[in-house]
């Protein structure tokens, strides 16, 4: 609000200076320095914004990284966690028919794979899914060679 007020008052002064002050004004009517000075001011707080919103750009993807980053982490820690449960259940002898979809979710998520099915549903199209797996998890041919 303060460059808007600064701009405000300065016009106001370069105005009335030039139209009703001074005899013998230095710029005249058209006020044709006045634009001249404007388109500058414009030009410049263009150039600033730019730089401004290039930089947000930076920290943001640089904050979407590491988002994505802890996000894949909390991913393989819930994967081993859910392997230890079914060992577990195994030991115990409870929750044995659960296992297909225990395969499924056992298996790692490949974000390679999460992106084109991404880009695929807003084109229209379907990723196929290997050996019938759910969206984003590498078949256990791909992810036991690892």
């Amino acid at each position: 609000m303060t460059f808007l007020a600064v701009n405000a008052v300065g016009f106001a002064v370069w105005i009335s200076l030039n139209t009703v002050i001074l005899e013998k004004p230095w710029d005249p009517f058209p006020f044709s320095f006045l634009t001249l000075v404007v388109s500058l001011e414009a030009i410049f707080l263009s150039i600033f914004l730019l730089i401004a919103s290039n930089r947000g750009a930076r920290v943001d993807q640089r904050r979407s990284h590491l988002d994505l980053q802890i996000n894949l982490l909390a991913e393989q820690e819930n994967t081993e966690i859910m392997k230890l449960l079914h060992l577990i259940s195994r030991k115990v002898g409870v929750g044995e028919n659960g296992e297909k979809g225990f395969e499924v979710l056992k298996q790692t998520t490949s974000p390679e794979l999460l992106i084109a099915q991404i880009d695929s549903l807003r084109q229209g199209t379907e990723v196929s899914r290997e050996n019938g797996n759910s969206p984003g998890r590498r078949p256990a041919s791909t992810r036991n060679a690892e």
